[in-house]
C-alpha cells in the first residue's frame, strides 16, 4: 500500500508540474521564452523580422530587450505564488483561446518611427554583416577616433548624400556607435583639405554670408587653417 500511495503522489506532482510548465509557455512568462527574433517596424509601418542578435547591435534595442527579459523574469517569479487550482483554471481558459493570440504573445514588435524603411533596411544590412565583429570599447574615445573605416563599411557608405545623412541619423537614434563613427568619418573625409567653396559645392550649400562676414570668419579661424 505504501508503494501505491507513493506512486500516486508522484503522479499527481508530475501532473501539476506539467500543467505549470504548459501555463508558463502559454502565457509567455518563462525566462526561456525570450524570442530569438524581433520585428522592427519602420516609420512607414513596414515590418522587418531580424535575429535578436542583429537587433542588439543597437544599444537602444538591446536595452529594451533586456528590460523585457527582466520583466518576464519578474512575471515568472510572481506566477510561482499562484495556487494549483488557479493554474488549472487558467490553463483551461487559455486552451479554449485563439491560437493566433498565442502566436502574438511570442512576437516582440519594436517600432522605429524615426527611421524610414529604406534606411532601416540599410542599417539591418550593416548589422547583419557585423554580427560577430569586435569594435573598440564605446567609452574609449581615442581608440574609436583613431580606428580606420574598414573597407566593407567604406563601400557600404558609398550612397547618395541624403541616404548617408539618414544612416548617420538612424545610427545616432538607435545608438549604434560603430556605424555612427564610420558615417561621421566618411563625411569628415569628404571635407578634409577642401576650401569652403569646394565644400559648398560638394554638399550643395548656399553661401549666404556677405564678403565682410566671410572675411571676419576667416580671421577668427586662421588657427584652424594653419594646422
Amino acid at each position: 500500500m505504501a508503494s501505491q500511495r507513493s506512486s500516486g503522489t508522484t503522479s499527481k506532482k508530475q501532473k501539476v508540474q506539467t500543467l505549470y510548465t504548459a501555463q508558463q509557455q502559454i502565457n509567455g512568462h518563462s525566462a526561456d521564452m525570450v524570442a530569438s527574433s524581433v520585428v522592427l517596424v519602420s516609420g512607414e509601418g513596414e515590418r522587418f523580422t531580424v535575429d535578436k542578435k542583429i537587433a542588439e547591435r543597437s544599444l537602444l534595442l538591446k536595452n529594451y530587450l533586456n528590460d523585457m527579459h527582466d520583466s518576464n523574469l519578474q512575471n515568472n517569479s510572481d506566477s510561482d505564488s499562484d495556487s494549483d487550482s488557479e493554474m488549472n483554471h487558467k490553463s483551461k481558459d487559455n486552451n479554449n483561446g485563439d491560437d493566433d493570440d498565442e502566436n502574438d504573445d511570442d512576437e516582440i514588435v519594436m517600432p522605429v518611427p524615426n527611421v524610414r524603411s529604406s534606411v532601416l533596411q540599410k542599417v539591418i544590412e550593416w548589422a547583419e554583416h557585423h554580427r560577430d565583429s569586435n569594435f573598440p570599447d564605446e567609452d574609449d574615445d581615442d581608440s574609436r577616433k583613431s580606428a580606420p573605416v574598414d573597407s566593407w563599411d567604406r563601400e557600404f557608405l558609398k550612397v547618395d548624400q541624403e541616404m548617408l545623412y539618414e544612416i548617420i541619423l538612424a545610427a545616432n537614434y538607435l545608438n549604434i556607435k560603430p556605424l555612427l563613427d564610420a558615417g561621421c568619418k566618411v563625411v569628415a573625409e569628404m571635407i578634409r583639405g577642401r576650401s569652403p567653396e569646394e565644400i559648398r559645392r560638394t554638399f550643395n550649400i548656399v553661401n549666404d554670408f556677405t564678403p565682410e562676414e566671410e572675411a571676419a570668419i576667416r580671421r577668427e579661424n586662421e588657427w584652424a587653417e594653419d594646422r
